[in-house]
């Protein structure tokens, strides 16, 4: 929409047309009906939108809507002597008052935001992944070497590693945790999973999804989340079951009739399920 105008539009550009510029009792009138029952309030100005085409602009009362404008779009026909209305809207100005720009739900997630259950769909064009032929791992060589103690004075012994490994594998990273038990798959599948080095690259690995509670940690690789690089697809909710009608105990339950009940082996199959 063009800019307010109280004067004929420049050279090359639609020309304000004179009925449709003198219309303004008509547009008042139509923002008057939409309106109802707030009041309008007065005459703002008005806006060339195209041939014959002009859009009229009136002050908002309602104290909801403080900046706001009603615009009410007036046009007439070719060779044509009467006005009449196209459109009426209220339209936010430059002090009213708006909602923030809305922010897409991936770039609104914080970490520590997942919880059990949660899933968190990967794009499959997500920047951070690549297919697993694509990504060679061209350092095996050197983690040996680090591995075997060149460059350190000591290293991690059998016993530091099973106690490491047990105390992990038990707790909040490994398979037992609610958040791994509610998980659409687990680390050892996911592209976010970098397995450690050495004897605990079989067990473990390091979470690199920022999104997921574990980033950063060491996993097991049977643990899990709903941050997992296949969950490219948020399961619809879940529906609720078909009602079945139990008719014997709302019969019962009326007061209708009366007596001992039928014999469990007069019941049909079909009355068992709840159906008649």
């Amino acid at each position: 929409m063009t800019s307010l105008r109280s004067a004929p539009a420049r050279r090359g550009r639609s020309v304000a047309d004179p009925a449709c510029v003198e219309a303004v009792d008509l547009a008042l009138e139509a923002a008057k009906e939409t309106a109802r029952p707030s009041e309008v309030g007065e005459h703002l100005g008005y806006a060339v939108e195209g041939d014959r085409v002009v859009t009229h602009f009136f002050a908002c009362t309602d104290f909801g809507y403080r900046g706001w404008r009603w615009a009410v779009t007036v046009a007439r026909a070719a060779r044509a002597k009467v006005v009449t209305v196209s459109e009426t809207a209220l339209l936010p100005g430059e002090e009213a008052v708006l909602p923030p720009e809305w922010v897409p739900w991936l770039d609104r997630l914080r970490p520590g935001d997942l919880g059990p259950g949660d899933l968190l769909p990967t794009a499959p064009d997500d920047a951070r992944l690549a297919p697993g032929f694509a990504q060679p791992e061209e350092d095996l060589d050197e983690q040996a070497q680090w591995e075997l103690g060149l460059g350190r004075a000591r290293v991690l012994s059998f016993e530091g590693r099973d106690q490491a490994a047990e105390r992990w594998y038990e707790g909040t990273a490994g398979p037992h945790a609610p958040i791994a038990v509610a998980a659409p798959a687990q680390c050892s599948t996911c592209g976010f999973y970098v397995p450690l080095a050495g004897g605990l690259r079989r067990l473990f690995g390091v979470c690199a999804n920022e999104h997921a509670p574990d980033d950063g940690r060491a996993v097991s690789a049977d643990h899990g989340c709903g941050a997992h690089s296949e969950a490219v697809v948020v399961p619809s909710a879940a529906e609720a079951p078909p009602l079945i009608l139990d008719e014997l105990a709302l019969y019962q339950m009326s007061g209708v009739a009366e007596g001992p009940e039928p014999p469990e082996d007069e019941v049909s199959d079909e009355e068992a399920l709840g159906h008649s």
